[in-house]
């Protein structure tokens, strides 16, 4: 065999690998999109009219949404696990995040939990503070995790302050679900002990 023939059957059996590879990534991601769909059910519609923006637009990169808590578990319906670059706006009816090349994320205002940076989202670690998270509920009760990565962070503060009421209602009810969990857990454990004597 021809050293030329022998290096060409190296690359094809290699490109053959790579794009078997990439096919199963993509299977796995239409599927989880499937499964995500029957338990996320319906995204907001933005209404026809949203008025003049109260905060906002501000630019950036939307980086993803994820099921909450999780901040790893992206959501893989429709184009909503889509990176893309956007505008963030707040109306007096909701968010609005306008995303090119990507359909729009509507947010009521009734849905919003919580506004607040974070370091992370969707299996991406950025700087500290990198990352404006919304955390909102769907009309199924499934809560997300919505993030932009702003151009300016500087106007973070802002958000997280005009969302201060709703953060602290968030952190005490984690903080309860938190204590619940623990106190769950050590009854358990007590429940064992005394089993075992």
């Amino acid at each position: 065999m021809s050293t030329w023939l022998y290096y060409t059957l190296i690359v094809l059996g290699a490109l053959a690998v790579w794009l078997t590879l990439v096919l199963l990534v993509l299977r796995g991601w239409r599927n989880r999109g499937r499964r995500q769909e029957q338990v996320l059910g319906e995204f907001p519609v933005p209404p026809a009219e949203v008025g003049d923006p109260v905060r906002g637009p501000h630019t950036g990169l939307y980086v993803g949404s994820t099921v909450s808590p999780s901040w790893q578990d992206r959501v893989a319906v429709g184009d909503y696990g889509d990176r893309a670059s956007c505008d963030l706006a707040e109306y007096p009816e909701g968010l609005l995040i306008s995303r090119q090349g990507a359909s729009p994320i509507w947010i009521p205002s009734d849905a919003i939990v919580a506004v607040r940076p974070e370091n992370g989202l969707a299996g991406k670690v950025m700087s500290r503070d990198g990352v404006l998270v919304i955390r909102w509920t769907l009309p199924s009760g499934v809560q997300l995790d919505s993030g932009v990565r702003g151009d300016d962070k500087s106007v973070y503060p802002e958000w997280a302050a005009a969302y201060a009421a709703l953060n602290e209602r968030a952190f005490a009810a984690a903080e309860a679900a938190d204590q619940e969990r623990a106190g769950g857990s050590a009854s358990e454990s007590g429940t064992e002990m005394k089993k075992e004597k």
